[in-house]
């Protein structure tokens, strides 16, 4: 990996391009002691240095799933495929270690890593950079067909309106390149069973703190505007906007913990742990803003947590990924 420092800022410059510098303090502001973007109000997980670590545990948890790769789909072909700089964005990049990766399993690609605030590293690779820019929004500042691969992960709960960013990928992506959309539900699953399922069926989830946590997070979410249908629905999200073909679908319910029996689920449940023991107390900003009292979300993420640490039955989560080629 060879050292790369410019962190550029495309959006309201249409112009040029401003650098951040060492002082980045005007990207961040803090709510309820947690330091979150001050870009976009709606997404607020905190941007601080547990959140650069969670990212990467649920980096390492999907490159798991893919069998140690980092993307699906017929990702090298099309990155090697042709005479030209091959050109790949990586929206909602967080700590930006997918960017990363893939700058440097593509040394001759150009990868781009988008992001709310600047919390990625500032030594990457040459061919790698990283760009603020609120992806909430009408239209995204780059131009049309400019990508050969574009890569959307776990950002849905920023995006009030997901099907208009999709919109925008089809527009940014050359014809024949290639979107990879990877979204998880924001709905726990017990022993294989949706929690609403398990309400309407009357019986007790055996998870009681953690599915509470979860259906106020939800709450707070949908009074934000977040579509929490999305992920489950990529499928026909991205077929309506009847720029796509080769539209591929798969979903995987990812254990939480240490029950699996075999040995690569277990890692992906150990991973996926580390990886919700950090985002319980991140859901904070966003309850807490949302009216619940500081004692009620104290209660509601020791809870969850206890259920996390002792559980007596086996919880996951479900993932939805999707690619699909741009038509000619």
């Amino acid at each position: 990996m060879q050292p790369h420092i410019p962190y550029i800022l495309p959006l309201n410059v249409p112009s040029e391009l401003s650098y951040v510098g060492e002082d980045d303090s005007e990207y961040f502001t803090e709510v309820y002691g947690r330091r979150v973007n001050s870009m976009n109000k709606r997404y607020m997980l905190p941007a601080d240095a547990d959140e650069i670590r969670r990212s990467e545990l649920h980096h390492r948890m999907i490159q798991f799933l893919f069998a140690g790769k980092n993307y699906v789909g017929p990702v090298k072909e099309i990155l090697t495929g042709g005479p030209r700089k091959s050109k790949v964005l990586d929206l909602g990049t967080g700590g930006g270690h997918w960017a990363i990766d893939m700058a440097d399993e593509f040394p001759h690609s150009e990868v781009i890593g988008v992001d709310l605030a600047p919390i990625q590293p500032r030594k990457v690779p040459v061919n790698c950079t990283f760009e603020l820019c609120d992806l909430d929004q009408w239209h995204l500042p780059y131009p049309n067909e400019y990508f050969d691969v574009i890569h959307a992960r776990s950002m849905h709960t920023g995006i009030k309106n997901y099907p208009r960013l999709l919109i925008e990928i089809a527009r940014m992506l050359r014809p024949g390149g290639l979107v990879i959309l990877i979204e998880p539900d924001t709905e726990p699953i017990v022993d294989g069973k949706f929690a609403s399922q398990i309400a309407r069926s009357g019986h007790a989830s055996g998870m009681s703190g953690w599915v509470t946590l979860w259906r106020e997070y939800r709450r707070c979410l949908k009074a934000k505007g977040i579509d929490l249908s999305a992920p489950s629905r990529l499928r026909k999200l991205i077929q309506a906007t009847s720029a796509f073909g080769k539209v591929i679908s798969q979903q995987a319910d990812i254990p939480i913990g240490f029950w699996p029996k075999d040995d690569v689920n277990l890692t992906i449940g150990q991973l996926a742990w580390l990886d919700y023991d950090l985002l319980l107390p991140a859901m904070r900003p966003l309850l807490l803003s949302n009216g619940k009292h500081e004692s009620e979300v104290k209660t509601l993420v020791e809870n969850a947590h206890h259920d996390l640490y002792y559980p007596i039955v086996n919880p996951s989560t479900r993932l939805h990924v999707v690619h699909a080629i741009k038509r000619s």
